[in-house]
């Protein structure tokens, strides 16, 4: 049985932005080369939140395109998304 959280994309956003700013801040002045990576994933955790919680979006194909369409229309939702929009491994992201 999965548990749905009643926190919304803009609750998560505000949540977790302060405390990727200061991972971004860190990283980025001491470990560059580590900050992709690392905000990369944390959007694989983010599609795999939302195909949890949506059962719309629980297909692979569905998830990716509206992903692409979010993270266009609103570039600076989360602080991360200046500079990483694509998740690390949608491929292996699964909606169990």
């Amino acid at each position: 049985m999965h548990r749905r959280t009643g926190l919304n994309f803009a609750d998560l956003a505000r949540t977790i932005n302060p405390i990727v700013r200061g991972w971004m801040n860190y990283y980025g002045a001491f470990y560059p080369s580590a900050l992709s990576t690392l905000l990369a994933r944390i959007n694989t955790y983010l599609v795999r939140w939302v195909r949890k919680k949506y059962k719309r979006l629980r297909a692979a194909g569905k998830a990716r395109a509206r992903w692409e369409y979010v993270t266009t229309t609103y570039p600076r939702y989360f602080a991360h998304w200046a500079q990483v929009t694509h998740p690390l491994m949608t491929k292996t992201t699964r909606a169990v």
